[in-house]
Formats: structure tokens, sequence, C-alpha cells
């Protein structure tokens, strides 16, 4: 077993998976400007860091189901959470807009954080968190 080589905490992704433990399953959806054009988040470690540490925003150890980027103008974002839960067939239990989105300076000229929230939470019934991390 993978869990006895390793151990429950550092491999959360395979236990959900076994059933051996309920970790929250968690979508992230970071802002694709600030991914694709290199302001400080590629999508990269501080928001995977802190779902599976527990830290930030996170209130206990998480397992990352998607990690989507909102593309301008933050149109396809729904379809996108869509397609990510149907084809890793596993729905998550909240979804994160990541600290990029949520603090981006400059903010973004379509939709506030807290508007890109509530049209999420409104169309996939899922509750919606803003920000991921506090990391710097």
């Amino acid at each position: 077993m993978i869990s006895e080589c390793f151990g429950k905490d550092e491999l959360p992704w395979i236990i959900i998976n076994r059933g051996e433990a309920k970790m929250e399953k968690v979508a992230i959806v970071g802002c694709g400007t600030y991914m694709d054009q290199g302001y400080g988040c590629p999508g990269e470690w501080r928001c995977l860091k802190a779902a599976s540490q527990g830290d930030g925003k996170f209130k206990a150890p998480s397992a990352v189901v998607s990690f989507v980027k909102c593309q301008c103008p933050g149109r396809a974002v729904i379809p996108t959470l869509g397609m990510a839960a149907k084809l890793s067939e596993l729905k998550p239990d909240k979804i994160y807009l990541s600290s990029c989105l949520a603090n981006a300076m400059p903010k973004c000229p379509y939709n506030s954080p807290e508007e890109l929230a509530g049209i999420i939470k409104e169309k996939t019934g899922i509750e919606v968190i803003l920000g991921t991390h506090d990391y710097h």
C-alpha cells in the first residue's frame, strides 16, 4: 500500500480516492492573466501547498480535484469547472478563488472577486471561498 510507504499526511490525493479518510474535495480557480503573464501566480505551489497542509483559507488539509483558469472576460469559468468535475468524476465540496484572483492588482475589469464568487455559487450551488493562502 502506498500509504504504508509514505504516511497518510504525505499523499492526501491518494487517500481520498481509496476512501481511507474523508478529506474535503476542492477546486481552485486562478486568474488566467496572472498565470499566463507571470505576475506571481503561475498556478503554482502556493495554492497547492496551502490546500495540502490546511493553511490560509483552508480549515484542514484538502484534496485539490481541479485547478482551472478564469480567462478574460470570465464567461468560460462555469463550463470549465463543470468539465473538470465531469472528467475527474469528482465534484468539489468547495470552490476557492485563488489569492492572485481574489487580491489582483490591477483589479479585474470584468468582475469583482465577490461578483465572480456569486455567479459561480449561483450556477453550481457550491460554496465559494475568496483566497487560498497568505504566502508571499
